[in-house]
């Protein structure tokens, strides 16, 4: 491990027991304390470069304070303007931020592009009713605008501030006004989210060692048979997945101790964007005693470890991936694409993603691989899958799924080794196998749909004739 994975670990381990400190604090205590802790930490991780968060969130809170009701866009498009400069600072012989000061960053675009689009949709809403004097309101909407203290207060919560998960500031508004934290499950529930960190930490320190990222960038490693170069990319993207799910988990169990993003069963929440139905959060029976009510956490799931390696189709995998993050892309990127169509959206979201992700080339040939791949899945399941039978579906389904675990190894190698020339060395010496596939299937399916196509118009017009 790296002395920046070993102090993101040490980050992710020690925020699980400070949750336990604020879970039944007041509202005031879990506002500047889980502030003031996470400031502390980004001071000691990020030193002089905890500046550029500073000035993304005064640009912010600017556009929001001058254009209450048409500030979404602006804040992302400021947001992702200021992303580009601080990728860039070296050009402006300014020193590079580190790795925890980007992790910062990434985690506050989204935080404040999402606040940006609430605020907009509650200013809007109160004009309205203004105009209709009618209660325009909703359940998942914020209450007043926040003032700049409460932007940076919501900004530096200590809650997600490196890994995620993505949290709207309704949800940590939610958390601040808990009124039953401490009928809230938080250990049991935690528990069960950490059993399978454990073994994934082994296994990726196993499978790391044995299989390090720095032997592709080698010589000899070109020198080697095709199927060994083949094979290589699949433990790269176990090493890389395993990697992750041990962060989430923990980031997730943070949150967790604290009841933070804990929502009635019956409010149906989603990662990231919260609870989709009205609840109460107070329930009593007849006699006026309290109600016992099931929470879950689905609000700060972040990864669905089981999904994410078993599930069939690319598509669905995307979903199981950094869920919170998933959402905010769906929500704010895809819902707002140019062109109203799966693929350019997709295409359009993809590249929004890379962009997010960073400016190594590498990022954008395998985001913008993934619009390639769901074309595929898409004619071969119009032109081949809904015309099998039952059993001739599960062989296709087992097919796609091995299909789509090494679609995904193939694009983990550019995301990792992120240079152009890295990445197309390696895609090459593989003969750029997914490509291929995947225009091979375009092709096959859309054939096999003309053909089917072709075959139900004849049989109707027989039909007609008799």
């Amino acid at each position: 491990m790296s002395p920046d994975e070993i102090t993101y670990l040490c980050v992710l381990v020690l925020s699980i027991p400070v949750g336990y400190l604020f879970k039944n604090a007041s509202s005031l205590v879990k506002q500047w304390g889980g502030a003031a802790v996470g400031l502390l930490l980004i001071l000691v991780t990020c030193h002089i470069h905890t500046l550029h968060s500073v000035i993304t969130i005064l640009g912010t809170w600017l556009i929001v304070k001058i254009s209450p009701r048409s500030c979404h866009f602006l804040a992302l498009g400021w947001t992702f303007t200021y992303l580009l400069f601080f990728r860039t600072v070296i050009y402006f012989n300014l020193p590079a931020p580190t790795s925890f000061t980007n992790a910062v960053q990434l985690l506050l675009t989204l935080k404040l592009v999402s606040l940006a689009n609430e605020v907009q949709d509650f200013s809007r809403a109160k004009k309205q009713e203004a105009v209709s004097f009618s209660n325009q309101s909703s359940f998942s909407m914020i209450t007043k605008v926040p003032h700049l203290i409460e932007f940076f207060l919501y900004s530096y919560c200590y809650i997600g501030l490196m890994t995620g998960p993505f949290y709207r500031y309704k949800t940590y508004h939610d958390w601040l006004h808990q009124m039953n934290s401490q009928d809230i499950a938080s250990w049991k529930p935690m528990i069960m989210r950490l059993r399978p960190a454990p073994v994934f930490g082994v296994l990726f320190l196993i499978a790391s060692y044995y299989f390090p990222l720095d032997y592709v960038k080698k010589d000899e490693f070109y020198e080697r048979a095709f199927l060994f170069r083949l094979f290589y990319m699949v433990p790269i993207f176990f090493v890389f997945r395993m990697r992750f799910y041990v962060a989430w988990i923990f980031a997730e169990c943070s949150c967790i101790t604290a009841a933070f993003g804990a929502y009635p069963v019956g409010a149906k929440s989603r990662s990231g964007g919260g609870p989709t139905v009205e609840y109460a959060p107070l329930e009593r029976n007849s006699d006026g005693g309290k109600i016992e009510i099931v929470y879950d956490y689905e609000t700060i799931k972040n990864i669905d470890c089981y999904g994410a390696d078993f599930c069939v189709k690319v598509k669905d995998g995307m979903r199981c991936w950094n869920m919170s993050v998933q959402w905010w892309l769906a929500q704010y990127i895809y819902k707002n694409s140019p062109i109203k169509s799966f693929v350019f959206g997709s295409a359009w979201t993809m590249l929004i993603s890379a962009y997010w992700h960073g400016i190594h080339p590498g990022y954008y040939l395998s985001f913008l691989t993934i619009p390639l791949c769901l074309a595929s899945e898409g004619m071969m399941d119009l032109g081949l899958r809904r015309h099998l039978s039952d059993s001739g579906k599960l062989v296709f389904d087992w097919v796609h799924w091995f299909l789509k675990m090494r679609a995904y190894d193939y694009m983990c190698m550019g995301f990792v080794l992120l240079t152009f020339s890295d990445t197309m060395r390696y895609w090459r010496s593989i003969y750029f196998g997914i490509h291929v596939l995947a225009i091979f299937f375009i092709t096959l399916g859309w054939v096999l749909a003309l053909r089917t196509s072709s075959v139900h118009k004849s049989n109707k017009r027989e039909k007609e004739d008799d």
